[in-house]
């Protein structure tokens, strides 16, 4: 493995905990205030429908450890107790960390472990935030889903985007597919799931769900092409270069530039290769509206300055004093992570594999 492959590979440390066990996955955590009586119950979901997979041993102190073997693509789960659930998701073969209080571990929890885990707990207390007023008022609540759409924008093809486009508050889904916006929304993630997850299960459900609930009159031939919803705009980030000049991401990809959005460390191993390869795409498509907007979250600033000095394209730093809101917005794993906004300032692709970059760019420019 070459190092741009290994830099690729690069897990952040401060997001992602330590995992081992082979190919599996690992939860654990305490469940408090159970009775004799209680069982609580690991769930999977088949398509919408949930099934009991195991029960979970419980001590009598609550702490509990369980593993499972990966499947090969992300999926939520669930523990159930009696009618309460608490949902977690699961990436690859990371830990997860749930501790909830029966009875109402559905909002009595704590989640961590990934960034998945954080942005589903993220999504849900958006939800219940939206929801004081009564479940209606977060179905109907137009901030719950503007921010939730972002989310959606920023990482389509994540599994908590799975998540917030099967979410249901009291029975009335939140991204209806009744509803012509949020059936464009499905529509995206569909075309996103179908691009980068062809063979997870969920595509084709997604596919499904999308044609099935699209309208077309009786001449309108049919066209199972997939929209990709641009009404929602993606997060920004407002960031400073090694000049001590403010940059926004919004306003970079609002000036009708095809803009790829990187995060990355320029003291990792693979760094040099890497921006090498980033260069010669720069070098090349720049003329033609192309613009790199680079975030460092490296520890040491003094490092990054000395390599930012020498970078053509716009670098900013996200230290450690910054927090991780940006990391977060964008569900960001592993480095480095790299997001393509088309010329109307929309994500349109999240690249996982560098040799793809310059396709996927020039596919825009």
């Amino acid at each position: 493995m070459n190092n741009t492959s290994k830099f690729i590979a690069l897990s952040l440390s401060v997001l992602l905990a330590s995992c081992g066990g082979g190919n599996k996955w690992h939860l654990n955590g305490t469940i408090t205030g159970l009775s004799d009586d209680d069982m609580v119950v690991l769930e999977g979901n088949n398509q919408g429908y949930w099934y009991p997979m195991d029960t979970i041993k419980v001590s009598s102190s609550g702490s509990y450890s369980y593993s499972h073997e990966a499947q090969g693509y992300p999926d939520i789960y669930r523990l159930r107790v009696g009618d309460k659930s608490v949902y977690f998701p699961i990436d690859s073969i990371e830990t997860v960390t749930l501790s909830a209080e029966a009875p109402d571990i559905d909002t009595r929890y704590t989640l961590s472990g990934s960034p998945q885990a954080a942005n589903l707990v993220r999504v849900d207390s958006l939800i219940v935030a939206a929801a004081k007023d009564g479940a209606a008022s977060a179905t109907a609540n137009a901030d719950l889903k503007r921010q939730l759409g972002q989310m959606i924008v920023a990482d389509p093809a994540g599994i908590v985007t799975y998540y917030i486009i099967n979410k249901s508050v009291a029975g009335k889904p939140l991204f209806n597919p009744a509803v012509k916006d949020d059936l464009k929304m499905i529509g995206a993630v569909a075309n996103a799931f179908n691009e980068r997850r062809p063979e997870d299960p969920r595509t084709g459900y997604l596919r499904r769900l999308f044609l099935s609930n699209r309208t077309k009159s009786p001449s309108q031939p049919e066209n199972t092409n997939l929209p990709v919803a641009n009404e929602v705009r993606a997060f920004d980030i407002r960031l400073f270069d090694n000049t001590g000049k403010e940059h926004s991401l919004l306003d970079v990809t609002s000036k009708g530039n095809v803009v790829i959005l990187n995060f990355t460390a320029y003291t990792a191993d693979g760094s040099p290769a890497f921006n090498m390869a980033l260069n010669k795409i720069y070098e090349k498509y720049h003329s033609q509206g192309l613009e790199i907007f680079q975030v460092s979250l490296d520890n040491d600033e003094y490092a990054w300055k000395q390599t930012a000095k020498n970078l053509p394209w716009i670098t900013v730093f996200n230290g450690p004093n910054d927090g991780d809101k940006a990391i977060r917005d964008y569900n960001v794993g592993s480095l480095p992570a790299i997001f393509i906004f088309d010329r109307n300032g929309d994500v349109v692709d999240r690249v996982t594999d560098m040799a793809s970059l310059e396709s996927a760019v020039s596919r825009r420019m």
